[in-house]
């Protein structure tokens, strides 16, 4: 078009002033570092964004593209190339939940005093879901701190009251030292009205984790850690719901009486117990 219009004519009828259309002429022939640097990370945030599943945000996309390339980069200019290629990170919905439902909070008694003078004088509960493949499963445990012992559980394919409340049941049978602490998170499981008063005419002294403080029962957890990269994680998920059920009741007498442990001076749970107790 310049051929048949002069440069002059053409920046007119666009608007443009000349300058600006020599500017980015030049640009286009010699583009600058900058450029040259935007068109590599382009290259770069892509592969690392297809490599990753698309889980990398912002900050660690940024900490990745520092180690790929040879000059440094702030996060600012990786989030405007990532909004420029369309690029975003899969993002797990944060799905919070006030205090407006839960029907009773109790007090922290417990207050991460995670050892005891006698059996049944301290114990931890919570629920964990267990996913194998289209199967879900939830388990609902009882730990005793004196020995680690996992004195009362129960499984079910539905979470809620009635699957605690068949476990309370087994532990109402055993001798619970008096004002015994029964710690659990702020579960809807633990905060419903009938839940609380079944402890309360027990004599059971009820206490609760912080919200969202998973350190406040670290010791139910770090046995669900240890039931889900022991066994849950190896099972093959072609097993039915009765077999990984019978698999966990296996895998909890094991821990119970035969997977020893440092802290209780290399013995298991049962061992442990009947060595204080002189049996």
């Amino acid at each position: 078009m310049k051929d048949k219009y002069s440069v002059t004519y053409l920046c007119k009828v666009a608007e443009v002033a000349r300058s600006s259309y020599y500017k980015w002429k030049k640009s286009q022939e010699y583009p600058s570092k900058r450029k040259l640097e935007n068109e590599i990370l382009e290259i770069v945030i892509k592969n690392i964004y297809n490599n990753y599943g698309g889980t990398y945000g912002v900050k660690r996309m940024c900490l990745c593209v520092n180690r790929e390339v040879p000059f440094r980069v702030n996060h600012k200019r990786v989030y405007r190339i990532m909004k420029d290629l369309g690029v975003k990170s899969i993002i797990r919905n944060q799905n919070y939940k006030g205090k407006s439902w839960a029907e009773r909070i109790s007090a922290n008694v417990l207050n991460r005093e995670f050892s005891a003078e006698k059996p049944l004088e301290k114990l931890c509960m919570d629920i964990t879901q267990i996913n194998i493949e289209d199967k879900k499963i939830y388990l609902n445990a009882i730990k005793d701190i004196f020995n680690n012992q996992i004195i009362a559980y129960d499984i079910a394919e539905e979470d809620g009251f009635p699957l605690v409340k068949k476990t309370l049941l087994k532990l109402f049978k055993m001798p619970l030292a008096e004002n015994c602490i029964l710690h659990t998170d702020q579960g809807f499981q633990y905060t419903e009205r009938k839940y609380c008063d079944m402890l309360k005419r027990r004599g059971i002294v009820q206490s609760m984790s912080r919200r969202g403080n998973c350190w406040d029962n670290v010791p139910i957890e770090i046995f669900f850690g240890h039931l889900k990269t022991e066994l849950i994680y190896l099972l093959n998920g072609k097993l039915s719901c009765n077999e990984i059920c019978r698999r966990i009741e296996d895998y909890i007498d094991f821990y119970n009486n035969e997977r020893i442990q440092a802290k209780l001076e290399g013995m298991s749970p049962v061992e442990y117990r009947k060595k204080i107790a002189g049996i």
